[in-house]
């Protein structure tokens, strides 16, 4: 097990509560934790992610990983058709790994990477099927009942195109369903069509399942590793198991000081990068706990930032601002590339004293002197260091995030594993839009409007 680089700084948090106020959850976290291993929980039909990774077999990987060469070989375009849990995990991998302008100069070495199933907008869905035209496309569905509005949508259009582009028989072939195991949509037309299916484990919620098919054929697809990936969530499992006693278990500690921050007023916790790369892993947090932990008139609110670039919009508020949140750091310790400050005859902008240095370096004293600033200003700060940005450590994260989240969901006494309130606006949606059988609905809200 090689967890030592992942390490949680809570000093600048924990300095803002109680002496005792982190300890004095150290019964409550272990409750949760036994619930959570015995099944006990609210919410204990989707506990499966918990030991998914050091259980996933070599034959599923074998699969998933021959699935991706097939889609590798015959398009150069992947689009992943998915909203929430069913693309967030894929995505913010993806896009940690993936070189950043890789999209722009593709050499032909790896398929790009496309999403859709995540919105209604007209113009992004008529832009991409544009685009499309001429490409050897093919298509991830993930869905697990298939009649998701969004990701339906996007479905109908693309496998439309891609059977009119590329013919039936390859688009058989490159159209490949992640979904129910027997039931659902999805499923039938996978079943009818012939297309390579995975299954979404039933006891496996969307947020919890990057570590399914549902993130690992598309990170396959863009040519990483996802042994490595499964074994840093395998790992990760270890160092955050109910026996880890409280203060060397980085998940409990997360939860609990979190939790003890929530208690004494700060209600926001501010995801914090300062690696563009991370973009989309804060995203993928946001859903994980905002999800998870939004109910019941409880939950911290999660927002993220961009830093640096936020610095310069969003800097001001969290500096001086009401004194309601808290903010986590992920920070990575070893940039993937090398580059120096160069000399300037001129030096018009003051910066030849960082001459020869790399920007990384600068990238970093920014950072600490960020925190430092607003721990002054009077924000709580927590540090998680990741060694790089590759799949081992990304492996660890994701675990680490998804096992915290459950504990924290326990201390907060709501399921952390469903989500009642998603379906509020489906339910306006579809009566507005006279959906058969919401005939009642339908009447009343326009009664409402009226």
């Amino acid at each position: 097990m090689n967890t030592k680089n992942f390490r949680l700084e809570t000093g600048k948090a924990t300095q803002f509560v109680a002496a005792d106020a982190v300890k004095a959850f150290e019964p409550r976290v272990k409750a949760a934790q036994k619930a959570l291993e015995e099944a006990t929980c609210a919410g204990n039909d989707f506990l499966g992610w918990m030991h998914l990774a050091s259980s996933t077999s070599p034959e599923l990987l074998s699969s998933i990983k021959a699935c991706a060469q097939t889609l590798r070989e015959n398009c150069d375009t992947i689009v992943v058709a998915g909203i929430g849990g069913s693309y967030l995990g894929a995505r913010a991998v993806i896009e940690a790994l993936s070189n950043s302008f890789e999209w722009l100069t593709n050499k032909g070495e790896n398929p790009v990477i496309l999403f859709a199933g995540n919105n209604i907008g007209e113009d992004y869905l008529y832009e991409l099927t544009e685009y499309l035209k001429g490409r050897r496309f093919g298509v991830i569905n993930i869905s697990k009942s298939g009649t998701t509005t969004e990701t339906a949508l996007a479905f109908r259009l693309l496998r439309k195109q891609c059977e009119e582009q590329r013919g039936l028989d390859m688009a058989r072939k490159v159209i490949v369903a992640v979904t129910d195991a027997k039931k659902g949509a999805a499923r039938t037309t996978a079943d009818k069509e012939g297309y390579t299916s995975f299954i979404i484990p039933d006891n496996v919620g969307g947020r919890f399942s990057v570590l399914t098919p549902v993130g690992l054929l598309p990170i396959a697809c863009a040519g990483f590793d996802i042994d490595a990936l499964v074994k840093g969530a395998a790992d990760m499992e270890q160092r955050c198991a109910p026996e880890v006693p409280f203060a060397d278990n980085p998940a409990e500690q997360y939860a609990a000081v979190r939790n003890a921050l929530y208690a004494a007023g700060k209600k926001i916790e501010i995801m914090v990068n300062f690696q563009p790369k991370l973009h989309f892993m804060n995203e993928w947090w946001k859903q994980l706990y905002g999800e998870s932990e939004g109910k019941d008139g409880k939950g911290i609110f999660t927002a993220s930032v961009d830093f640096t670039t936020d610095l310069h919009s969003m800097g001001q508020w969290i500096q001086e601002g009401e004194r309601t949140i808290f903010e986590t750091v992920i920070s990575v310790e070893n940039a993937k590339h090398e580059l120096l400050f160069p000399h300037d005859d001129e030096n018009l902008d003051g910066l030849n004293f960082l001459e020869g240095r790399r920007v990384d370096q600068v990238n970093k004293m920014a950072e600490l002197g960020t925190q430092l600033a607003h721990v002054d200003g009077g924000v709580p700060n927590m540090r998680l260091v990741i060694e790089r940005l590759d799949e081992y450590n990304l492996g660890q994260l994701i675990y680490f995030f998804e096992r915290a989240c459950g504990i924290s969901g326990l201390l907060l006494e709501v399921n952390p594993f469903n989500q009642p309130g998603v379906e509020a606006y489906k339910k306006n949606m579809f009566a507005l839009l006279g959906k058969p059988g919401y005939e009642k609905e339908t009447e009343a809200i326009k009664a409402r409007l009226a």
